[in-house]
């Protein structure tokens, strides 16, 4: 019977059961804030001019959701006076006759929008009597940091984002807005990044106002595509950074007539987007990288890693099917994980569960500097709190067990035929959703790490978006096969 069929017809109730075994699990603190901190964060946003404040938790997709109340009651919501009924979202387990759940703003993470500072928006996370609920990613996350954190470790990540600047035309279809955005390579163009300006240069100068220091940004490989590079932060916060990311490109692009696209591949012919998660592991007391290696002894295999960081590629290695479908989730995410497809040259996407030094033909990269690891099959379209947490999960079971994850690879991985890498052991990621889902669902590791309900939560909205895509005729078969028997 099919994943999503089978779990359909399970209550998706939970039991007492797994409430006790959440309970168990659940060993980082439940958020409660003394008075005085609630008092001093309203007075804070109050006298900045804030008039309302919203709490934004996400659904499974990474979608963020929320209620929108007045300074005044700001208190009330920080002892999680907001109340949800699940049913009415994706992926939050409930049926129409259970309890709501509440939402508890993280209210050291508030920031004000930019563009309407008599707003605030604060990160929250989901409570269901009283208690961490089991199918918030963003839980999920902190309790998967909190057993890195009783290791020592603090677990750090930079995301890589990624977006198409799109417009929507009467046709319904989407178009690239500069007609002379048209090069056969234009990554980098200097030209064409001015004609986009008025975007890319509002976009930065908000990130830096928000404090996430941009390094760097650029014209991407797309036709009307950008790349914004911000500094790392510790996993929570460049998650929580991410999902503000997403809604703030799509408030900049609207007011230019145009429409931020995180569609993994929104044009066959052109590359997807990525949002390659960078990630390391530092000391939680000194905060020293200890993914760079202490001396040449410290590096098996002269990509500049210490061996803690190779062992932590080496479980990400391990679970790489796996954890595919978080870090590539839709229907979508596939047709960008190919090696050349429409494409007139590669694509720069990943499609073998495999890891190299400064090679972009990799998974999982160790850049030039060394000190960090990146997983290339991370897309824009993935909720960043449940692919962080299999990430950091995976990749503390390879230190825990010291998995080597052997030479790396820096020949061009494309030109492997599927025998030769056979021969040498190394695997396609998964090929469709159907195949990553599948994947999810078979490694113990899944469950061990998310939990039962929101593993099979997972599973039961995916597998549900699979079917819906093959219940749908595309035009592609209309123009094939309309006219050819």
């Amino acid at each position: 019977m099919h994943w999503s069929r089978q779990l359909l017809l399970k209550s998706r109730r939970l039991s007492a059961e797994s409430k006790t075994d959440w309970k168990e699990r659940n060993v980082y603190e439940v958020k409660k804030y003394d008075e005085a901190a609630i008092v001093r964060k309203q007075r804070e946003l109050s006298e900045a001019g804030v008039k309302f404040v919203v709490g934004a938790y996400v659904d499974i997709h990474g979608v963020p959701k929320g209620k929108v109340v007045p300074i005044g009651h700001f208190h009330d919501m920080a002892k999680g006076s907001e109340m949800y009924t699940g049913y009415a979202l994706d992926g939050l387990g409930q049926r129409p006759n259970d309890d709501e759940f509440a939402s508890v703003p993280d209210i050291d993470r508030c920031v004000i929008l930019p563009w309407k500072k008599e707003v605030a928006w604060c990160p929250a996370d989901l409570y269901f009597h009283g208690e961490p609920y089991p199918i918030d990613t963003r839980n999920a996350l902190q309790f998967q940091i909190k057993k890195a954190t009783d290791l020592g470790y603090a677990f750090n990540i930079g995301i890589e984002a990624e977006v198409y600047l799109l417009k929507l035309g009467d046709d319904g279809k989407l178009h690239v807005p500069n007609s002379n955005d048209n090069l056969t390579k234009p990554c980098y163009d200097v030209q064409r990044f001015f004609e986009a300006y008025d975007f890319v240069s509002k976009m930065t100068s908000t990130i830096n106002d928000l404090g996430w220091d941009v390094y760097s940004f650029d014209h991407e490989d797309g036709h009307s595509q950008f790349e914004f590079d911000f500094k790392y932060a510790d996993a929570l916060t460049t998650c929580d950074r991410y999902i503000f990311f997403r809604f703030l490109a799509k408030k900049i692009a609207a007011d230019l007539g145009l429409l931020a696209v995180f569609m993994p591949k929104p044009f066959a012919h052109l590359t997807g987007n990525g949002a390659h998660f960078n990630m390391s592991l530092s000391d939680i007391t000194t905060g020293k990288n200890l993914f760079v290696p202490e001396g040449s002894g410290d590096d098996l295999h002269g990509c500049r890693l210490s061996t803690l960081g190779y062992n932590f590629i080496g479980g990400l290695v391990k679970h790489g099917l796996a954890n595919a479908a978080a870090f590539s989730p839709t229907v979508n995410s596939y047709k960008r994980l190919i090696r050349k497809g429409a494409m007139s040259y590669y694509s720069w996407a990943p499609v073998f569960n495999c890891y190299g030094g400064n090679n972009r033909s990799n998974t999982f990269r160790v850049p030039m500097e060394g000190g960090r690891v990146e997983c290339r099959a991370a897309d824009s379209s993935c909720n960043p709190y449940l692919a962080a947490t299999l990430a950091l999960a995976a990749g503390l079971e390879g230190v825990k067990e010291s998995i080597d994850p052997g030479p790396p690879h820096h020949e061009n991985m494309y030109e492997y035929s599927d025998q030769q890498l056979s021969e040498q052991g190394i695997s396609l990621l998964p090929r469709n959703l159907n195949e990553a889902v599948e994947f999810f669902a078979a490694d113990p590791f899944v469950e061990q790490t998310l939990g039962k309900e929101l593993r099979d939560e997972f599973i039961l909205y995916k597998s549900t978006e699979w079917d819906e895509y093959h219940q749908s005729i595309s035009e592609w078969e209309i123009d094939r096969y309309a006219r050819l028997f």
